[in-house]
């Protein structure tokens, strides 16, 4: 619980939102369900104005990798994307999207012992089950998405967004 604290501790002083502890199981609204919570990757959006539906696929392969397909995904500035997501897997899996460094600071307060999340920009999913993330990218970089469960992002689960 302490690592919890410090973590969310540092998160409030970097102006993020502050990771809670349960999962939303994919209706990609979190806790804190506003629609104007602006995150370097963006924004929650609303679904009438998504341009674009993309369904992003989380398993595990054969030889023991976990993955995402696609693995790399490109928007512009100012589109909202539904982001439809398959848990394919035997395995619990995530899609978090955020900036590498967050993401980084997230994947350590998992392996602290945080176990889910509830937040507008990830949605965790048991084997077999669906979700949604509805995101507008209201500014331009490199950002990421990735499964921040102990030991898949180390076996590959994680990809690239551009937004330009």
């Amino acid at each position: 619980m302490k690592k919890l604290f410090i973590f969310a501790a540092l998160a409030a002083q970097a102006g993020a939102p502050v990771l809670a502890g349960v999962s939303d199981h994919g209706n990609g609204h979190g806790a804190h369900d506003s629609h104007s919570e602006q995150m370097a990757a963006g924004m929650p959006g609303t679904r009438s104005k998504a341009s674009r539906s993309v369904k992003v696929i989380m398993k595990e392969t054969d030889d023991g990798e976990m993955i995402f397909t696609p693995s790399a995904m490109q928007f512009k500035q100012g589109e909202t994307i539904r982001f439809l997501v398959v848990n394919k897997g035997e395995l619990d899996h995530e899609f978090v999207l955020d900036t590498p460094e967050r993401n980084a600071m997230h994947k350590e307060a998992m392996a602290g012992g945080m176990e889910q999340h509830n937040t507008p920009n990830a949605v965790t999913l048991a084997p077999g089950k669906r979700g949604e993330i509805i995101w507008t990218f209201s500014n331009s970089g490199t950002f990421e998405f990735a499964c921040l469960i102990p030991g898949h992002y180390e076996s590959g689960m994680f990809g690239q967004v551009a937004v330009q």
